[in-house]
C-alpha cells in the first residue's frame, strides 16, 4: 500500500483520547492538521478497530487535504468478543454519536465542521447517525459498505451528501448498495472502484478509493 505524498505536509497535532459512552469509555486518536476546518468520524467495519490499516490510510490522505480525523473503537474489547454485537448497527450508531457529542464538547474541535466515513457495517452505523443529526453531519462516504443496514427509514432521512465507494468485483454488496442508493434523498454519488473486491487489496484501488472521499469531503467539508 502507498502512502500519499507528503512532499509539504501539513504540521499535526495527535491526541490519544478516550470517549464516554454510556458505561463504556472508548480509546481514539484525534489528529488534526493546521487550521483543519473540518473533523471526519471514522466508523470502521466488524471485527476491525481504530487501528484498521485501510481506515489509518484514508485518514492519512484526508489529513494531507487538510481535513481532521478521529479514529476510535466503536466497541470495547469484551464487547468485541461477542460477533452479534459487531452487527448490532443500532449500538454502533449510539456509539458514533457519542463521539460526534465529544467532538461538539471538546474546545479545540467544537467549531469544525463533520463529516462520517463508515467501512462495512460502519457505514451503517454512520447512515443512521447522519439522519439522527439531519444537516449537523456535513457529508458522508461509505467504502465497501453495508448502508443496507441502516434501514430504509434512516436512509430517507439522511441530509448529508453521501458517496457510496464500492468495488467493481464486490459482488453482491454492488446490488446492496444501489438498493441503499435508491433509497436516499439526500445529494448522493454512487462510484465503482474498478478491479477491486470487498477489501480493496488490489494494488491501487485502495488509493482511488481514498482520493474519492477525499474529494468529496474537501467539496463538503
Amino acid at each position: 500500500m502507498k502512502t500519499p505524498p507528503s512532499t509539504h505536509p501539513p504540521e499535526v497535532t495527535r491526541q490519544q483520547i478516550t470517549i464516554p459512552a454510556g458505561a463504556a469509555s472508548l480509546e481514539g486518536e484525534l489528529i488534526l492538521p493546521a487550521r483543519a476546518s473540518s473533523v471526519v468520524l471514522f466508523a470502521h467495519g466488524s471485527g476491525s478497530s481504530r487501528l484498521s490499516p485501510r481506515n489509518t490510510y484514508v485518514a492519512s490522505v484526508l489529513q494531507q487535504r487538510g481535513i481532521g480525523t478521529l479514529l476510535f473503537d466503536l466497541l470495547t474489547r469484551a464487547e468485541d468478543r461477542d460477533y452479534a454485537t459487531r452487527f448490532d448497527i443500532p449500538l454502533l450508531s449510539r456509539r458514533l454519536l457519542a463521539a460526534t457529542a465529544w467532538i461538539k464538547a471538546n474546545p479545540q474541535t467544537q467549531s469544525l465542521n463533520i463529516g462520517y466515513f463508515g467501512a462495512s457495517t460502519g457505514a451503517a452505523a454512520a447512515l443512521q447517525a447522519a439522519a439522527e443529526l439531519g444537516d449537523k453531519i456535513k457529508a458522508v462516504v461509505s467504502r465497501g459498505g453495508r448502508p443496507d443496514l441502516a434501514g430504509d427509514e434512516a436512509l430517507r432521512k439522511v441530509q448529508a451528501p453521501t458517496l457510496l465507494i464500492v468495488g467493481s468485483y464486490d459482488n453482491g454488496v454492488i446490488e446492496l448498495n444501489q438498493q441503499a442508493y435508491a433509497l436516499l434523498n439526500c445529494e448522493k454519488e454512487l462510484t465503482l472502484i474498478p478491479g477491486a473486491t470487498h477489501l480493496f487489496e488490489e494494488p491501487g484501488t485502495l488509493e482511488k478509493a481514498a482520493h474519492s472521499a477525499a474529494e468529496w469531503f474537501a467539496q463538503h467539508l
